[in-house]
Parts: C-alpha cells; structure tokens; sequence
C-alpha cells in the first residue's frame, strides 16, 4: 500500500510540473502579433510622409561680435643683437627662423628676398644664434600684424624688440 501511495505522489507531481510548463505556441502568437503591430506602423508611417519636408537654414538673430586688434599688447622678447647682413632695424622686427649656422640663416633670407621682403640677419651673441628677421617696422602694432600675416607660412614667427 505504501508503494502505491508513493507512486500516486509521484505521478500526481510530474503531472502538476508538466502542466504548469509554458507552450512554444503562446509564445509564438505573441511574438507574431508584435511584428505585425510592427509593420503596421511603418506602413502608417510610409504613406503619412509622402512629401519631402522643406527645410529653412536658421538667421542668427544676434549681431555677430566684432573683434578688437589688441596690437599694442602683443607680446615681445627683448634681445641685444647685432646686423649680420642687411639694411638695418628698427624698434620691433618679426623674426621667422633661428639659426645656429649663419649658412641656414642665409638660405632663409634669400628665400624671402625672392618673394619680394627686405629680410634681414641678425645675431644674437649671448645664445650664439642667427635670427632671420622678414620685416622691421617702428611701431608694434605694425609688426605685430605682420607676424600675423607670417604665421601662415611661419607658425612660430614672433616679435623682436632690439634692446
């Protein structure tokens, strides 16, 4: 009797666990049902726009800042140098290359002599090195706009004040 007790409980068990399993078909209705929602929205959305949207490029509405030439403040550095080569400086010069052979310093200067500038060579004696001075103005301000226009093809060209 005992055995046949257990052997009830036991088919009684599987039974409840076998059914209380999911079904692979509830699950595929469910997911068919998703992607037909799916595609009923894009088809609701394909034939909602058929027009292309214009669209207008954006005005600023504020007035565009204009900007200040700060010149007078540029920075400069101050050396003791003296003429190499060339026809003399004035208070500020825009130097474009140093050297520590005269050599490289001359190649530099004819270059820009052929693209029409009075370059010049200076030496500075404390750090044995040859500057090649593109332009000397006697205002700051001058010179420091042309170091401007000379960082386009000089980006580390900067400004001499001649002590």
């Amino acid at each position: 009797m005992r055995k046949s007790l257990v052997l009830s409980a036991g088919l009684c068990a599987v039974l409840m666990f076998a059914s209380c399993g999911s079904k692979d078909s509830a699950y595929r209705k469910a997911y068919d049902k998703a992607k037909a929602a799916e595609a009923e929205a894009a088809l609701a959305q394909n034939t909602e726009s058929t027009e292309t949207p214009v669209v207008t490029p954006l005005t600023p509405t504020q007035p565009q800042q204009q900007t200040v030439d700060n010149y007078d403040n540029a920075t400069y550095r101050q050396e003791n140098v003296t003429l190499v080569s060339g026809s003399g400086l004035k208070n500020f010069s825009v130097v474009v290359g140093s050297f520590s052979v005269q050599a490289n310093a001359q190649g530099l200067q004819n270059k820009l002599k052929a693209a029409g500038y009075d370059a010049q060579i200076v030496k500075n004696n404390d750090r044995g090195l040859y500057r090649v001075v593109a332009t000397t103005f006697n205002e700051k301000a001058d010179a420091a706009r042309s170091r401007d226009a000379f960082r386009a093809t000089y980006p580390d060209a900067w400004l001499l004040y001649n002590k």
